[in-house]
């Protein structure tokens, strides 16, 4: 996949518009672009709002340059140099009820005050004309959405409810865009939040997955959990939380605050532990993850990955004093520095001391050859001396290697030694 370089998408969404304009045609930057464009934050793409419709559209730019990928409801993608990636054109609408949720089941191609108007958030209802001269007139504002960004505010459009009965994934998007940007949840919108909260799981596993990632991965996650446990929507997405205590819940948020730049797994794996920790008597502290992972149908890296996490999330506790033997198969893991995080953000949180996280951490810093020796014996060393096939092998591979790490053998020789004794004392006999 290309690289695209923020100048470059900038100037292409800049000449879409005005090819649109000199085709006669209303035209102006909107949504995402345009709130992240007025609070100084770096747009992650740029989208284009027009008069113009799908067939228009696809007129100005050239059917080789332009992609339908949703021009039933008046989406064209506008395909530009390679650095600049595609911009997103949309014709002003008007939407019809949304019956599934997520969807309107048709649109009527309207005007810009329409189009504002039936999107989700006020910040996210504005538009922009990248060619106006005068500053103060290039933003475009029919909802309030200026007046919120002072205010630091997320506000539904309108009727709140409304908002969210027809497209429940919103009610995932205002947690995350208020905890994202350190806004306030506008107080009839979080008392609809509160009412349809339940309601977000007809929205589908993929989609309510990817709005977990993005909040549980930005920087601000500690007040996007805590956000989503006062609406009730961690109840809806994530039930086995519900019935923890304030006591339980309490570290929760402080352990992924204070995470260094998490992945996703080690991030649910800091948000399950209080649920894991009183499932551990049952059907073991990772069988939580498994059942949000099917749940929000996430892949198999994540899964394998954050269960890897949850298991071993004590095992760190006495580094220090672990036999090499036992505390080597952790360290060779592709996951044990994001295990040495969580460690350390469990032990900030309890308030102990972080002798077990530096020990930890020197021991990432070893060369691969003394972290992961070759093993001395191997399965045909043990045939070649004489040892039948069986269970036998595998505790006395296990025996041998314990053996090497700790220190008390450092040859074949000694190795096959150990093997003699083991088998003496009738062990595998």
């Amino acid at each position: 996949m290309p690289v695209l370089d923020l100048n470059c998408q900038r100037g292409f969404a800049i000449e879409v518009v005005q090819m649109l304009r000199a085709a006669g045609f209303e035209a102006y930057w909107a949504g995402g672009c345009v709130r992240d464009t007025l609070m100084g934050r770096r747009p992650k793409d740029f989208d284009v709002a027009t008069a113009a419709t799908p067939p228009a559209i696809r007129k100005v730019f050239g059917r080789r340059k332009t992609l339908e990928i949703g021009a039933a409801f008046g989406v064209v993608a506008v395909v530009g140099p390679k650095s600049a990636g595609t911009v997103e054109v949309t014709t002003f609408r008007h939407d019809a009820p949304y019956s599934d949720g997520r969807h309107p089941d048709a649109v009527t191609f309207s005007n810009a005050q329409d189009d504002a108007q039936r999107r989700d958030f006020t910040i996210n209802g504005l538009f922009y004309d990248p060619l106006e001269a005068d500053e103060d007139r290039r933003v475009i504002d029919y909802v309030g959405g200026v007046d919120d960004l002072k205010r630091r505010l997320v506000r539904a459009i309108g009727d709140p409810r409304a908002r969210f009965a027809e497209d429940k994934l919103r009610l995932l998007r205002a947690v995350r865009f208020a905890s994202t940007f350190e806004f306030a949840l506008d107080g009839a919108t979080q008392a609809a939040m509160r009412e349809l909260a339940g309601q977000v799981t007809t929205v589908s596993a993929e989609r309510i997955a990817q709005e977990l990632r993005l909040l549980l991965v930005d920087t601000n996650r500690a007040r996007g959990v805590e956000l989503l446990r006062e609406t009730g929507l961690l109840a809806a997405v994530f039930p086995e939380a519900a019935d923890l205590t304030e006591a339980e819940w309490r570290p929760t948020p402080s352990v992924l605050g204070n995470l260094r730049a998490p992945s996703f797994a080690l991030a649910l794996a800091a948000l399950v532990r209080g649920v894991a920790d009183r499932a551990a008597a049952n059907d073991g502290r990772g069988g939580v993850v498994e059942s949000l992972a099917r749940r929000w149908k996430l892949s198999n890296d994540e899964r394998e990955r954050a269960r890897w996490l949850v298991e071993h999330d004590t095992a760190l506790a006495e580094a220090r004093t672990l036999p090499w033997s036992q505390l080597q198969p952790l360290v060779i893991c592709d996951g044990f520095e994001e295990l040495v995080d969580l460690h350390e953000a469990n032990a900030i949180v309890q308030g102990r001391e972080l002798a077990e996280v530096a020990h930890c951490r020197a021991l990432i810093a070893r060369p691969p050859a003394e972290l992961d020796p070759p093993p001395l014996l191997t399965g045909d060393d043990l045939i070649g001396h004489g040892v039948p096939r069986g269970k036998i092998f595998k505790e006395l591979l296990e025996r041998v290697r314990a053996a090497q790490l700790d220190g008390a053998i450092s040859s074949r020789q000694e190795a096959l030694e150990l093997v003699d004794r083991r088998l003496a004392e009738g062990h595998g006999v």
